[in-house]
């Protein structure tokens, strides 16, 4: 009964105490908040629930995807063909199919239906692609996010090319992006504990003794990669209704980039770097826009040149990098009091040992 009690306490642990922590930034900014700090923070959640579903495939697997970001681009125009308006689709978006272009779909559908997308296009590119391994799997994933934008900013009739698709319903807010982080954040760690997130990360540490094992490489690999794409599918979603007008180019370099240096700011290797990388960027990022507004000291303006917090950002994750390659987490995941408390105690009972095995050795 002990250990099952215990087990519980594993298993709850880090999900519990990741999302209470975005709770309470919640709950702070909607008691003391403005509006702007309001859409900040709903951005900054929605980033987080999408590099907590970068971490099921990349942190687990070890291979640096950089395709990511092109299901977030499918999850969010699969949002605006099913929720704009039947009369301007029929105009702007002649290709779509009758039962897209002649009706719109309440909320939740739209996020089921870019998710299932998302998962669908994830299978079919996974099944073919990760069976590579290394620089040629994460070359082979900038060539998805690659076509993925040639496709969207060419496909007139489908998906306007690269005019802006506008008058996407807005039901975006902080408690919406909360959901879908909290949700991300416990289905990365329900997987990670499970059979097949120990078998993925076995592949990660070691490929040919995980196959030696009788590990099914590929498939664990492509399953973890169909549940990163449905949620960022779900985020991408989320991040259509939460603007309410969509470009291709929104899903393409800029974001990619920004997303893998919040994952790997907070270290590759935990679900709790993968949060904290994302909460840090987002305060970097927010710190250097603001000084690129200006600030008044002393009666006198001072503001950073424009660009100020991409090349800040950059800096800080090379920074990282150099002084820090395993994040600013280094691997390490929140774990219970007690489980610290016990390894504290066999750490300094095996060292508190020693000198008395080698004494009576010595004697």
């Amino acid at each position: 009964m002990i250990i099952t009690f215990r087990h519980l306490i594993d298993e709850v642990w880090l999900p519990a105490c990741l999302s209470l922590g975005l709770v309470i930034c919640v709950v702070g900014v909607q008691l003391v908040g403005g509006e702007s700090l309001r859409v900040t923070l709903t951005a900054m959640l929605i980033h987080l629930g999408i590099v907590v579903a970068m971490y099921v495939f990349i942190g687990n697997s070890g291979i640096f995807s950089f395709g990511q970001i092109g299901f977030m681009c499918i999850g969010a125009y699969a949002t605006a063909w099913a929720t704009s308006e039947p009369n301007w689709k029929q105009i702007m978006l002649q290709g779509l199919p009758n039962f897209l272009k002649e009706r719109t779909y309440p909320f939740p559908l739209p996020i089921v239906m870019a998710s299932s997308l998302s998962a669908a296009v994830a299978f079919l590119f996974g099944y073919v692609v990760l069976r590579l391994s290394g620089i040629g799997a994460s070359i082979a994933t900038f060539a998805f996010l690659v076509v993925v934008n040639s496709v969207y900013s060419n496909w007139t009739s489908v998906t306007g090319a690269t005019s802006s698709i506008l008058g996407i319903p807005t039901l975006g807010g902080p408690w919406g992006a909360l959901a879908f982080a909290c949700l991300a954040i416990v289905v990365a760690s329900v997987f990670q504990r499970s059979h097949f997130g120990l078998m993925l990360r076995a592949s990660r540490d070691d490929e040919i003794a995980a196959k030696a094992s009788a590990v099914d490489v590929v498939k664990v690999r492509l399953i973890a990669f169909v549940i990163s794409a449905f949620l960022i599918g779900a985020g991408g979603s989320l991040y259509a209704q939460f603007l309410g007008f969509l470009t291709p180019d929104m899903f393409y370099m800029g974001l990619t980039f920004t997303t893998l240096a919040m994952l790997v700011v907070g270290g590759i290797g935990s679900l709790t770097g993968a949060v904290i990388g994302s909460v840090a960027v987002t305060l970097i990022i927010e710190s250097l826009r603001t000084l690129e507004d200006g600030i008044v000291i002393a009666s006198e303006k001072f503001a950073l040149p424009q660009g100020s917090a991409e090349i800040g950002l950059g800096i800080a994750m090379a920074l990282i990098l150099i002084f820090r390659p395993q994040g600013l987490m280094r691997g390490f995941e929140l774990s219970p009091p007690l489980r610290r408390l016990e390894q504290i105690r066999l750490r300094f009972g095996v060292a508190a040992q020693q000198p008395r095995d080698l004494f009576s050795r010595g004697d």
